[in-house]
């Protein structure tokens, strides 16, 4: 998702089901229901299955499957720029996170168990250390997802059945530390698990919905079936859950989506898609909040709301190269309080997308259906599947009114004629200053009707204003088989 709320795709590991690592970039934009192609970065021969991210200012950064370098795109210049080359190999089979500290973490898949950061805003990639075990398969350069918490550190999910967690330093071009997380436990006796390729998503209660499946250390091999994990960041531990009954595939093919009503989408290739809905509910600290917004809109019309933590405190849903599936991006949703309705927003430029913003207001705009039925509603903003504490809003329809011409007819009396009328047939002397002032109201009354057959038929005092105050309570096909790289 860009900023600007179009849609950016890169790359293709697979086209028509033959192993390519495609070389093609395109923008869909939502209002034109259009897909637009773009040039790609200068001397690059491969895009592929690269990992990506999304800067809290909008560019985008891709890594080369091919080599250390990495490039910048700029959508609003639609620009590429090369950016500076990776410390150690590729950027092949691995994930990327975005940290609030507005850098970009990766375990190095072709390097491992060595970590780096990208710091944004001095163009340079830093040492981060080694992982206390090594979260790589070696055989494939294969690794799991990587999140980052609520509370600042990042869950990094291993092929290995290892995990790691990363905890960022005071300043971002210092390296942070890394401590060992659980490992998966067996299914049944000799069983090992690992995430080998496999998504990841941050839920709105703070537990981590993770995927693991058999793992040997083989190249070629992703063994099915999946077995579905949560992980608890306040206990350090890793505990099974129900398994859907899709689950008998490899974990490769599987993608979670974290939806707005906090539950989360799991697909793997089939029509068949389950949904999850996790337990217990956020911390009032991760929760959205609006600071202002329209008290009264009308449908079709694009407004601004205004709050702290819109965009969320994760991107939460992390898969790595191959699908990238970021929810830090503010949506939308009102509920018509008589008919229970819900209709949600279109949200575009967004002021940032950045993570874990803290007390900062954010801003997105957003373009109300025009289909959405007007009265009293509930509007809440939602990040990562949190919403806000709703804000009671109003949707009305413009006024309609018919101009009707107004024609006045008065006789002209020119000075002379009344003067000359006035001497001859004695009359009153004010004859003069009467017509003159019927004339005056005639002229008045056809300006005003022309000057309202042009103008808005909300009244000054009626137009909803962008950024008004608010009203209400204020709230604290299957996928084919996977090769080895190279």
């Amino acid at each position: 998702m860009l900023r600007d709320g179009r849609v950016f795709i890169a790359g293709g590991e697979y086209n028509a089901g033959v192993s390519t690592d495609l070389l093609a970039a395109e923008i869909y934009n939502p209002v034109t229901n259009t897909w637009t192609s773009l040039g790609t970065p200068a001397g690059w021969t491969h895009i592929g299955d690269a990992p990506s991210c999304v800067f809290p200012d909008g560019r985008i950064m891709i890594g080369y499957i091919m080599g250390g370098q990495c490039a910048i795109y700029d959508p609003v210049a639609n620009t590429w720029t090369a950016a500076a080359n990776k410390l150690n190999g590729s950027s092949s089979e691995e994930t990327w996170t975005l940290l609030p500290d507005q850098t970009i973490l990766t375990a190095d898949c072709s390097g491992h168990p060595a970590t780096q950061k990208y710091v944004i805003a001095a163009n340079q990639w830093v040492s981060c250390g080694n992982t206390p075990v090594d979260l790589v398969e070696a055989s494939s350069i294969e690794i799991g997802p990587a999140l980052l918490l609520p509370d600042g550190r990042v869950f990094a999910v291993g092929a290995t059945n290892h995990t790691a967690l990363y905890t960022m330093p005071p300043n971002a071009n210092q390296p942070g530390t890394w401590a060992t997380g659980p490992t998966f436990p067996p299914p049944a006796a000799g069983v090992t698990l690992g995430a080998k390729d496999a998504p990841g998503c941050l839920m709105p209660n703070g537990l981590v919905l993770c995927l693991a499946g058999p793992v040997d250390n083989v190249s070629g091999d992703y063994k099915s079936p999946t077995y579905f994990f949560e992980f608890n960041p306040a206990t350090n531990t890793i505990a099974a859950i129900a398994n859907p009954p899709t689950n008998g595939g490899a974990p490769y093919v599987g993608r979670l989506l974290l939806l707005p009503t906090g539950q989360v989408l799991f697909a793997n290739g089939s029509s068949n898609i389950q949904v999850y809905t996790p337990a217990g509910s956020p911390d009032p600290v991760w929760v959205p909040t609006i600071t202002n917004v329209p008290s009264s809109m009308v449908p079709g019309g694009t407004y601004t709301l205004y709050g702290r933590q819109i965009t969320g405190l994760s991107q939460a849903v992390s898969y790595g190269d191959d699908a990238q599936m970021a929810t830090n991006y503010p949506i939308i949703r009102l509920r018509n309080n008589t008919s229970g309705h819900i209709f949600y927003c279109r949200t575009s430029n967004f002021s940032t997308m950045g993570v874990n913003t803290g007390t900062v207001i954010e801003s997105t705009a957003f373009t109300i259906p025009s289909g959405a039925e007007v009265g009293a509603c509930q509007l809440t903003v939602i990040a990562n599947g949190i919403p806000s504490a709703p804000v009671n809003v109003g949707l009305v329809h413009i006024k309609k009114v018919e101009s009707k011409e107004i024609k006045v007819e008065i006789k002209e009396l020119k000075d002379s004629d009344i003067a000359a009328a006035g001497q001859v047939s004695g009359a009153d002397p004010q004859l003069h200053a009467a017509v003159r002032m019927l004339a005056e109201r005639a002229d008045q009354a056809a300006a005003d009707a022309e000057t309202s057959a042009k103008e808005p038929f909300i009244a000054a005092g009626e137009r909803p204003e962008v950024g008004g105050a608010a009203t209400g309570p204020a709230a604290p096909p299957s996928n084919p088989r996977k090769r080895p790289p190279g």
